[in-house]
């Protein structure tokens, strides 16, 4: 399989796994770890024994969704804001079946932010290559803005090929 089929795939599959997190969550009652949390180790568990992913790749893309949700929801929590302002983006171009799953967990979220607090305060890099949700990325070298309106991997900019990039948010928005 060669890299774009590979990359296509695991787009596919986070955008699966955020569909997963958001008909897991709120099932069931849990007073020892947060929902959220539940419902990735869940979806991650699930897309390995369907096939999808082998457990190294559901690892990953865990990894990658919770760090989007923490980063929503702590943009959520912090600013009151809509999710449409941390997203940087019409809503109106978003698929609207993972704008909609990603919003329910993403509120959830929310909530659970307190257990997450300290890994919360500190901001969150992207790296070239791995799967990011959609939104707005900054690259942190030369600032060049790229936007995503589905799950994809993250590429190299394209201005300068560095590979580090911030999640930009409507209020941190650059000209």
């Amino acid at each position: 399989m060669d890299t774009q089929d590979k990359d296509a795939r695991l787009a596919r599959a986070y955008h699966k796994m955020v569909s997963r997190v958001r008909s897991l969550v709120g099932e069931e009652e849990s007073k020892d770890e947060p929902e959220v949390s539940k419902g990735i180790e869940a979806a991650k568990q699930k897309a390995v024994e369907t096939g999808e992913l082998s457990q190294e790749e559901a690892d990953r893309l865990g990894e990658y969704l919770r760090r989007d949700l923490e980063d929503a929801a702590r943009y959520l929590s912090d600013t009151g804001k809509a999710l449409s302002d941390w997203l940087m983006l019409d809503l109106e171009l978003i698929e609207e079946q993972l704008l909609d799953a990603f919003s329910q967990v993403a509120d959830k979220t929310r909530f659970e932010l307190a257990l997450w607090a300290e890994q919360a305060r500190h901001a969150q890099d992207y790296q070239t290559g791995e799967i990011i949700g959609i939104g707005t990325f900054a690259c942190l070298h030369c600032g060049e803005q790229l936007h995503f309106h589905q799950a994809s991997p993250l590429p190299p900019c394209p201005k300068c090929h560095h590979t580090l990039f911030q999640r930009l948010k409507r209020s941190e928005e650059r000209s």
